[in-house]
């Protein structure tokens, strides 16, 4: 499907359902190309929704032609990734000036690949993080997320793996400074 008419909007309580169907075919699909199942199946109990971002406000949901093509949000919160089911979660607030922002949860449909999604949701968290009042962001990019995170200015910081699904996840810790100019 080539154009469209990309929208976006902060995610609410409804949305789950669809967030939830979008992070499996994200998982399912290109994630799937990049690690081993024994890797997909663990990445699905280490990933996924965080309804904190979403009662934080601070959660996107991008659409083309009214069809959800992606998501991903930012947090003020200490939490770097991971869903509601994973273990570790720390709702504790980052301070602005101090630590970094973190961006959160970022999947696109696999029928949307290639179209900015990922980079319309990037700009947006930024962009919501610097009114905060933070100048850098930082996220835990899957193996299939680092080209684009690259591409967006992002340096890498730390390798890591997360074995807490049963199988190790190769993972990196990455960041930017935000123009603060």
């Amino acid at each position: 499907m080539s154009g469209g008419n990309l929208t976006w909007r902060l995610a609410t309580e409804d949305d789950l359902p669809v967030l939830h169907a979008l992070m499996d075919a994200a998982i399912s699909g290109p994630l799937a190309e990049v690690l081993t199942p024994e890797q997909v199946q663990a990445s699905r109990l280490i990933m996924g929704v965080d309804t904190q971002l979403i009662a934080d406000r601070t959660y996107f949901l991008v659409e083309i032609d009214g069809q959800p093509a992606g998501c991903g949000g930012w947090s003020y919160r200490v939490t770097s990734y991971g869903g509601d089911h994973t273990p570790g979660r720390e709702p504790a607030i980052l301070t602005p000036g101090h630590d970094a922002a973190r961006v959160r949860a970022m999947y696109t449909h696999p029928d949307f690949l290639r179209r900015g999604i990922g980079k319309q949701v990037l700009d947006l968290c930024e962009q919501a993080a610097l009114k905060a009042g933070f100048d850098r962001v930082e996220l835990v990019a899957t193996m299939g997320g680092v080209p684009l995170y690259r591409a967006c200015g992002y340096a890498d910081i730390e390798p890591l793996i997360d074995d807490r699904g049963g199988a190790p996840v190769p993972l990196i810790r990455m960041g930017k400074r935000l123009d603060i100019g």
